[in-house]
């Protein structure tokens, strides 16, 4: 167990807040009003590429627990070595980062949809053509959640301290981080290529966040380097 920085605590305690007002306001719709949607959707506004980082599923309390778990971990120790100032900067580049690059993401989530079985079986049940059906996922598409902006972190985290040793579910022994991170990254890039039916995870904005944490602690620390083996 460790100290909680200041960032890392209000960070969790704005999520928390924000996720409450998802739940508890029925006169407006939060989570509407700040998901990130295509930028040709009728719904999209510019404050989403920021907004969208803060809002988590209201359905389970399972995402939100596990991004701000996540976030203490790894978010905790990087705040101590860059300091608070500059760690709210990282968190915020990452998550703007991977909000605008999931934007150019989003047509070939389309195109993958209507060319699966089950955007082929919508085709047929509303008699559209796939590229209507890719019309429609783009101008219905939403992303909510701090996991782009997580996964800076996590990079960024694996990039410094390579060797720290971490403890993994199901895994009896440690792993270092320079071998957990990147296998999360791996995760992450399969499962934006090859789209599962039913998969609501965001693996696009997940790998645009560790894009460009990787890019920023990089130029950050490229003076200082740390020996990867």
């Amino acid at each position: 167990m460790r100290r909680t920085t200041p960032v890392i605590l209000n960070l969790i305690i704005i999520n928390v807040l924000v996720w409450l007002a998802q739940q508890s306001i029925n006169f407006f719709n939060v989570t509407e009003w700040g998901a990130l949607h295509y930028y040709s959707s009728p719904q999209f506004k510019p404050h989403q590429i920021i907004t969208h980082m803060f809002m988590h599923d209201t359905v389970s309390i399972m995402h939100i627990m596990f991004n701000m778990f996540t976030l203490w971990i790894f978010g905790s120790m990087l705040e101590n070595y860059l300091g608070s100032k500059r760690f709210l900067i990282f968190y915020l580049i990452c998550g703007l980062g991977a909000g605008i690059l999931t934007q150019f993401t989003i047509p070939y989530s389309a195109d993958s949809f209507a060319k699966s079985a089950e955007g082929l079986q919508a085709a047929m049940r509303l008699n559209l053509d796939t590229a209507a059906i890719s019309s429609i996922y783009k101008a219905q598409y939403s992303m909510i959640g701090a996991s782009g902006a997580i996964m800076g972190v996590m990079v960024a985290f694996a990039y410094l301290f390579p060797n720290t040793e971490l403890f993994i579910m199901f895994i009896p022994v440690p792993v270092k981080a320079k071998y957990v991170i990147p296998v999360y990254v791996l995760i992450d890039l399969f499962g934006g290529i090859y789209q599962v039916p039913g998969d609501n995870i965001g693996h696009f904005t997940h790998l645009g966040g560790a894009l460009v944490g990787f890019l920023l602690i990089y130029y950050w620390n490229k003076n200082n380097r740390k020996t990867f083996y």
